[in-house]
């Protein structure tokens, strides 16, 4: 039954014919229509109005684009009349509205149109698309209550019973729901739960079964580790779906099958313990079908690579995972060029770039990679080596493609058993750079230039005379791909050598890379002129004597005109001739530097094409030739500048995409990101943050190279770049480069005007203000580490007393904002190793996060240290408030913890004197244990802060740290004191001995036995800091 009048209904059916009309007009005057009759006027009339259209309209097509408008517009953004608060359109109804339309909808559901089962044969009803599009709206607006924390239980219990119907399309639509939106399931339904998935999985049709496992593995995307545990009786069921689907080649349900797997593997790995054998074997038996689509095997191989992303503990106690699975890598790896046996097609084709990741070749490769990095060379080699020998051996070439491949593959992750085997796995690879086969050549050149990336330095020092005599030579190859690949291998060769191993090999390599210059492929000419860059950066100096013949010729393409199909290649050009002429520098090139900065000039200015790939290269070459140039740039950049800041100030490209042709019509074009967000599709214009974050990058080098040369620039800079970018939060980059380019930009203007002048403070009364509020916005833990960072330097840059008390009490209240959730973050990480199972490992995730929060403590703790070193005493008002966090961190099991705590105690003991006294409650206990802690690094700081007590805290420390000889004395006295992770405390006990008997010997008993010891500890060899003060107290006895 209609709730709403007729009229509605014929003025909704009138609209959505507009909407979906052909013709432009009529469409846009139906969109205005809609925002501004409907959305903006009665959006409650609208929202039911087209749930009552999904219900009753006799046209099935009408009743699906109801449904897509339905879920469009219910979650369109709408303004709160009177306030700044956004609410999605349906959330933002009165209560009453919200529960008539979403009651409206379950009636949709449950309606007789909508069971599948109901249908007269040929009605376009049974459409599972209208079905799906329905549910999509159901989905919705659960979402919202979801996110809004409140609860929809007419929808569960709905769900629920639709779960057990008789008919199998209400099944489905209710799993497709709970996968959409798992979240509205709560603790309480558990039991009800289990049955209904138990049912699923053992549903009758096949359809039903593929969405109980995906509804299953989205309900692990949201529950905690302690509730996954309770479902894990499921995994047989779930397991049992699998064989069938193969035993009868359904290759489409059977890979969706195991993208849901994938996704439970991600989530927990474990609660596959018991039965992971038997899916070893299962994955492997896909892997191996080819008679299966070569996307269900890849399927396969993906699932069991999850696996020792997750729980690579499990995959190395099976007994035939490892083995099985680098078999059935490099077998699908020899799946490659089946078309084009002697490769003439793969070598007429100049798309070097062809995307690949489809084809098994590809999948067994990356495989490989993966199983190298998290099974280590240990569990990988072996297996390997049985194989490679005899591919590399084998009459096939592509066994031996595949070999090399897996060679590069594995090399990162093996790199520290292989490192000392290089010469036998050289003997692998060097001899196919002399295959018949061209793609065994090419694949030889793509070893032996991973290698050269992996094993850097070894390489490069102690194989140099194997590698370069062996490539070189490749570079005269008939066929271009492989003159162009051998040339990018010797790039990753040359990167990572030495000048002194380059040089003996120069007049050869250049020779070649000239002659390949005039090859009649652009890609060949391109890929010279970037191995020729390399070469200059590393050869450096030596790169002297080939200047006046390779200078010449990149002139010569720089001034040629200006066709679109060799804009890369002089692109190319210029980034060789500004790289050969950093490695040169501008006494050698003369008149040349000034010339080449002409040539830039000219070239920046005929660029009219947004697309010219010119542009991105020039702006590096810019920032090279002020390198070069130092002072003498100045006066070009004035043509430089306003592009650049056109970059670095532009905005994010942002769309919001309101349907699945948007998003992909988007999704097919370079340079875009899809984002989900709040169930809409946010698509972000990544070039555009990528673009902004390399111009800020290149300002940054600009005002470090010409310091006050550069402070006419700064306050446009400040106002238009630096300081709003520190808020740009679609891109982090961005943000850490603004942060970094702040400090350099202050001190441009000290440089121009001098530390005390009004330009400096203007600047900084702005800018400090700014720093404070983003140390307490900053959402990124990685980002806000960079913050501290900017915020300690330009204190730094600014100097004494630059900060007032109420910059002292905010910074103060942001780091106890930044430390609280620290601690939340400790204990969370806590909470979460406590449910981890035996054979489970903290994720990549999880190690990164750890990272994260240790660099952003030792950022946090240099803030500290500036600003007690600017501010000394003025600080500690402001500071004392955090003292229960010292308190805390000192007591902690965690040793970074503890060591934060002591270096801001050194801190208070070196820059307030005898006022650190006041806090000697909190300072000396921790003082006294951290001498005995076990961990190097904080005995190094506690050894640091008695020395500053008897050197800075005077008369009131002088009998505590005369106190602390015999605790110095047991530490330079420890096992391993002299070794690499021990040295440093080591010494710094030494001249904290020399610093108490320098200052405070009157506190000391036995001075000349004491002193006797202390020459014992000596010699300080490594910490720089700590080595003057022994040396001048030595110094002192020998005088006296």
């Amino acid at each position: 039954m209609s709730i709403l009048p007729p009229e509605v209904h014929s003025a909704l059916t009138q609209l959505l014919q507009g909407l979906s009309s052909a013709d432009n007009n009529t469409r846009t005057y139906a969109e205005e229509q809609l925002n501004n009759e409907w959305v903006g006027a009665r959006p409650e009339m609208l929202l039911m109005g087209l749930v009552e259209q999904i219900q009753a309209d006799p046209e099935p097509s009408t009743r699906s684009f109801a449904a897509v408008l339905f879920r469009r517009m219910a979650a369109k953004s709408r303004k709160i009349s009177g306030s700044e608060e956004s609410k999605e359109l349906f959330w933002a109804l009165p209560q009453q509205q919200k529960l008539a339309i979403r009651q409206k909808l379950l009636e949709c559901l449950h309606s007789d149109a909508f069971a599948h089962g109901n249908n007269k044969v040929g009605d376009a009803a049974t459409s599972p698309q209208v079905i799906h599009k329905v549910e999509d709206a159901v989905a919705e607006i659960a979402r919202q209550y979801t996110e809004n924390d409140e609860l929809w239980p007419e929808l569960l219990q709905a769900l629920f019973h639709a779960s057990q119907s008789q008919d199998a399309g209400q099944r489905e639509g209710a799993f497709r729901i709970f996968t959409t939106t798992p979240g509205i399931i709560e603790s309480q339904h558990e039991d009800t739960v289990l049955a209904a998935f138990t049912k699923g999985f053992k549903d009758a049709d096949i359809t039903v079964r593929i969405v109980a496992m995906e509804a299953f593995s989205s309900l692990f995307a949201v529950v905690n580790k302690k509730a996954q545990k309770k479902y894990y009786p499921l995994v047989p069921e779930l397991l049992n779906i699998l064989p069938p689907l193969k035993d009868s080649g359904d290759s489409e349900n059977l890979s969706k099958a195991l993208v849901a797997l994938i996704e439970l593997a991600e989530e927990a790995p474990m609660m596959f313990k018991h039965l992971f054998h038997n899916l070893v074997q299962f994955s492997v038996s896909v892997i191996a079908d080819k008679n299966l689509e070569d996307q269900t095997r890849q399927n396969a191989l993906e699932l069991m690579g999850t696996f020792a992303d997750y729980a690579a503990a499990l995959c190395k106690k099976d007994p035939s995972y490892t083995g099985d699975m680098v078999t059935q890598c490099l077998s699908l790896m020899t799946d490659v060029g089946q078309d084009d046996d002697d490769a003439a097609e793969w070598n007429a084709s100049e798309d070097l770039d062809v995307e690949e990741s489809d084809l098994n070749h590809m999948a067994g490769e990356q495989c490989m990679d993966r199983l190298a990095n998290k099974l280590g060379g240990p569990a990988i080699l072996p297996p390997t080596f049985t194989w490679l020998p005899r591919m590399v051996a084998s009459q096939s070439w592509r066994d031996r493609h595949a070999a090399l491949m897996a060679i590069s593959a594995i090399s990162e992750g093996c790199r520290d058993l292989m490192v000392g085997e290089l010469d036998k796995v050289l003997g692998l690879v060097v001899p196919a750079l002399r295959d018949p086969h061209p793609r065994v050549r090419w694949a030889g050149c793509n070893a032996l230039g991973q290698m050269s990336t992996d094993f850097a330095g070894t390489m490069q020092e102690n194989y140099h005379q194997v590698v370069l005599p062996n490539i070189i030579p490749v570079l005269d190859a008939a066929e271009p791909r492989i003159q162009a690949h051998a040339a990018a291998a010797l790039v990753n060769f040359c990167e990572e050598a030495e000048k002194n191993t380059l040089e003996p090999y120069l007049d050869e390599l250049l020779s070649r890379l000239l002659k390949i210059l005039s090859s009649p492929k652009r890609y060949v000419q391109e890929q010279a002129l970037s191995t020729i860059a390399t070469i200059a950066d590393s050869a450096e100096t030596a790169f002297s004597k080939y200047y006046d013949t390779l200078m010449p010729m990149l002139f010569n393409v720089l001034k040629d005109e200006q066709s679109t199909e060799l804009r890369l290649l002089r692109a190319k050009a210029m980034e060789c001739a500004t790289l050969i002429a950093l490695a040169v520098g501008k006494e050698r090139m003369g008149q040349d530097a000034i010339e080449l900065v002409q040539i830039l000039g000219v070239i920046q200015q005929h660029i009219t094409d947004p697309a010219d790939p010119q542009s991105q290269y020039l702006l590096h070459c810019w920032g090279r030739m002020c390198r070069v140039l130092g002072q003498d740039f100045v006066p070009y950049l004035s043509g430089v500048m306003p592009p650049l800041l056109k970059l670095a100030s532009a905005n994010a490209d942002i769309h919001l995409l309101d349907n699945d042709e948007e998003q992909r019509k988007m999704g097919k074009e370079d340079g875009w990101e899809m984002v989900p967000l709040k169930g809409k599709i946010i698509g972000i214009k990544t070039s555009i943050l990528e673009e902004k974050h390399m111009a800020i990058e290149l300002i940054v080098i600009y005002a470090q190279q010409l310091e006050g040369s550069f402070a006419p620039y700064v306050m446009e800079i400040m106002d238009n770049v630096s300081l709003p970018s520190l808020a740009f939060f679609f891109h982090d980059p961005t943000r850490v480069a603004s942060a970094r380019s702040i400090p350099v930009l202050l001190n441009s203007v000290k440089k121009a005007h001098g530390d005390r002048s009004p330009m400096l403070q203007k600047i900084w009364e702005v800018t400090v203000d700014k720093l404070l509020e983003v140390l307490s916005a900053e959402p990124a833990i990685e980002t806000l580490a960079g913050m501290y960072q900017c915020f300690y330097e330009s204190v730094e840059v600014v100097g004494k007393n630059c900060l007032t008390p109420e910059h002292m009490a905010a910074f103060t209240e942001s780091a106890k904002s930044t430390l609280e959730d620290y601690q939340l973050r400790v204990k969370k990480r806590a909470e979460e190793w406590q449910e981890i199972e035996e054979g489970e490992e903290e994720s990549e995730e999880t190690l990164y996060a750890i990272e994260d929060d240790q660099t952003l403590l030792s950022d946090m703790n240099k803030a500290f240290h500036t600003v007690f070193k600017n501010q000394e005493t003025s600080f500690l008002p402001a500071w004392s408030r955090l003292m229960s966090f010292y308190d805390s961190f000192i007591a902690s099991s965690d040793s970074t913890q503890r060591q934060w705590a002591l270096c801001i105690m050194d801190d208070v003991l070196e820059f307030c004197g005898d006022q650190s006294w006041s806090y000697q409650n909190h300072i000396r206990q921790p003082l006294i244990d951290g001498m005995r802690d076990p961990i190097p690094a904080n005995r190094q700081a506690a050894c640091y802060g008695v020395g500053v007590a008897a050197q800075k805290g005077g008369q009131p420390w002088s009998s505590f740290v005369a106190g602390a000889l015999p605790l110095l004395f047991r530490t330079t006295q420890m096992p391993h004191a002299r070794e690499d992770d021990h040295v440093f405390a080591t010494e710094n006990a030494c001249a904290a001995i020399a610093k108490i008997l320098q200052s405070n010997a009157s506190k000391v008993t036995n001075v000349q036995e004491v002193v006797r010891h202390w020459i014992g500890t000596l010699p300080v060899v490594n910490d720089e800091e700590a080595a003057p003060y022994a040396y001048m107290f030595l110094a002192g006895l020998i005088d006296q």
